[in-house]
């Protein structure tokens, strides 16, 4: 019955979560298609977005989820599309959007590239010896 409710519980909370990330990224995308007023499209884009990243972080801390972003592969996609994509949002843009949208991109990507250094920095270091155990099967001491 535990595993049960358990089950029901991160299903729930699960889909809270991707229900927050998704309303937050569509309110910051398309606020100014919404609100006429420029305070209203503001504060729907700066809200909507700061609820994207508090979801988003909550969801980067599931398991599954942090064993994809840990990806060699992930990374590099990462670094390589939010770099090129920070370049082109500087020269596409204009005023504070500009800056924002460019420096947010690059933050992922420098983010991505500090996963990759620090990836490289652990595979040089000492490999790791296993340890033996008397019982295979039995618990860790």
């Amino acid at each position: 019955m535990n595993s049960v409710l358990a089950k029901v519980k991160s299903f729930f909370v699960n889909l809270f979560l991707w229900s927050f990330f998704v309303v937050g990224l569509g309110l910051s995308g398309a606020a100014k298609q919404v609100f006429d007023d420029t305070a209203q499209q503001n504060l729907a884009t700066y809200g909507g977005g700061i609820v994207a990243l508090i979801a988003g972080s909550q969801i980067a801390k599931k398991p599954r989820i942090k064993a994809f972003l840990g990806r060699p592969g992930t990374l590099w996609f990462l670094f390589l599309f939010n770099g090129a994509t920070a370049a082109v949002m500087y020269f596409a843009m204009s005023g504070v959007d500009r800056y924002i949208g460019s420096g947010m991109m690059g933050l992922v990507s420098l983010g991505a590239l500090g996963g990759l250094v620090s990836g490289k920095l652990n595979k040089n270091k000492a490999p790791h010896v296993a340890t033996h155990r008397a019982d295979p099967d039995g618990p860790w001491t």
